[in-house]
């Protein structure tokens, strides 16, 4: 084997630390799978007040005062503590960049009470990117790689070519961009940009402005190396289309050649039928019966009748534009006339909760709804619907279809992004793990989930469906070779 690489991985949200979504799972395993492949990496991230210093056994690393990070006019201290992730197999250091001011709150991105942004996020993040490099220089570990993610790390990259490109320490250092979701990009008022200790001349449209505003992800997507995102269709989508590439295409179209799509994986170790103990019964391929078990277990949960003919539609989801929602209420008059049982576990805009609840009323022996996140109820759906359904409007990975397939659910989803990437539509003849369809249209939809719905009394050639999916390998391990292979590159 060739020489190990030094990998820096920075995000602003862990898994089991801190998380609002599916950056934080990516955050945890994906180090895991790198370092299992016998490189040295370690993890960084802001250190929330809620982050227990007792539960994850958080210790100095430097202390408190011991690195000043200019913000605008005016200087912040830090200090970093010290934890570790493990699974099985390996064990990730995690350092926590930390200061009271900005990040002894208890959100990460908004207060909790009132679910708004927190006004100097800008300042927050500010901070954070910069600090990162402080906190390199002072533990004396030089990476070969930094790995950023998302806009919360997108000054980075432009402190390294800019700021910092006669420190002969950080001057080596190349820069791997990942973008989880171009909707949310750290777009800030131009005054915003003074505080950031930038050049001033960067302030420009081939450089860190877009549309009049400090915009931390294009600032990101600018100065990286390399940039990557989370799936093939995903980084093809935002480099062509308007619509997906949320007011930055020109840019990511110039950057083809450094654009990588790599989808993200799911750990096996928590999603798998056969060793799941969230769920009624455990099963694998072999014993398909035992599905059953969970089929029932979950319709009795929300007060519906079993019948193993009535197919039982499952959906996790924040209800939010994105996830298609809005197609899904067009389509559910139709689709509960179809004798079909639909189960929703999410949470998100007021409005969309108020219809779904409008339409349990309605249609109560039909469909059962749980606003909020359940991990339990997550993993017992995943286990015990027959059909899940992903109607999104852009998916840049989505990680459910994945999930779905392991567990013997079938998907239903739109062909976009991840879904379209990781999704083969039925054609047939035993062939395919899902139904696909391309309009966004609730017409569209409730023609996929008839498709399904033919094919579902079918039991032969359903099983084969499912066992079709539960083969998949979307394992971590092929994404972290990916992303190895993509680091030795950059080092040439």
């Amino acid at each position: 084997m060739s020489k190990p690489l030094n990998v820096l991985f920075l995000s602003s949200e862990v898994d089991p630390f801190a998380k609002t979504g599916g950056l934080a799972d990516v955050s945890s395993a994906l180090p895991q799978a790198i370092k299992e492949l016998g490189h040295e990496i370690r993890i960084m991230m802001p250190r929330y007040r809620f982050i227990s210093e007792r539960r994850y056994k958080l210790h100095d690393i430097i202390r408190l005062k011991e690195i000043p990070v200019p913000v605008g006019k005016i200087t912040e201290q830090g200090n970093v503590k010290s934890s570790f992730i493990s699974n099985l197999k390996e064990k990730v250091q995690v350092y926590f960049l930390d200061n009271a001011n900005y990040f002894g709150r208890d959100g990460i991105y908004q207060s909790p009470v009132g679910r708004k942004d927190y006004k100097d996020n800008d300042e927050r993040f500010i901070f954070f990117c910069r600090g990162v490099l402080e906190t390199l220089r002072r533990l004396g570990w030089q990476p070969d790689i930094i790995h950023c993610n998302d806009w919360q790390t997108g000054l980075v990259p432009a402190y390294l070519k800019t700021v910092f490109n006669q420190d002969s320490f950080l001057k080596p250092i190349k820069t791997v961009f990942t973008i989880h979701n171009m909707a949310y990009q750290g777009a800030f008022p131009a005054d915003t940009f003074q505080k950031s200790g930038l050049p001033k001349d960067l302030f420009r449209v081939d450089g860190a402005e877009a549309y009049g505003k400090f915009n931390f992800l294009k600032t990101g997507l600018f100065f990286a190396d390399s940039i990557t995102t989370v799936s093939r269709r995903y980084a093809e989508e935002i480099a062509t289309s308007e619509e997906f590439g949320a007011g930055l295409t020109g840019l990511l179209a110039k950057r083809k050649k450094d654009l990588h799509g790599i989808l993200n994986g799911i750990d096996y170790n928590v999603w798998n039928p056969a060793s799941d103990d969230l769920i009624y019964r455990k099963y694998d391929a072999k014993s398909l019966d035992a599905k059953l078990d969970n089929k029932r277990a979950l319709v009795t949960k929300f007060n519906l009748a079993f019948n193993e003919t009535t197919p039982v539609i499952g959906a996790i989801s924040r209800l939010v534009d994105q996830k298609g929602f809005d197609i899904v209420l067009e389509a559910l008059d139709e689709l509960l006339k179809l004798n079909v049982q639909f189960i929703l576990l999410g949470d998100g805009d007021k409005a969309t909760e108020k219809q779904f609840d409008a339409m349990q009323k309605k249609y109560p022996q039909h469909m059962g709804v749980f606003f909020g996140f359940d991990k339990e109820l997550a993993h017992l759906i995943e286990a015990g619907s027959d059909m899940f359904i992903m109607p999104s409007k852009y998916e840049p990975c989505g990680l459910n279809q994945m999930y779905s397939m392991r567990y013997g659910t079938v998907p239903i989803v739109r062909a976009t992004g991840g879904l379209d990437d990781t999704v083969e539509d039925y054609v047939g003849s035993g062939k395919g793990t899902g139904f696909k369809f391309e309009k966004y249209d609730p017409k569209e939809l409730l023609k996929a989930v008839q498709r399904a719905l033919k094919v579902f009394q079918q039991p032969e050639e359903w099983k084969k469906i499912m066992r079709n999916g539960m083969s998949k390998d979307f394992s971590w391990e092929h994404s972290a070779k990916q992303y190895v292979n993509l680091y030795k590159e950059l080092l040439k």
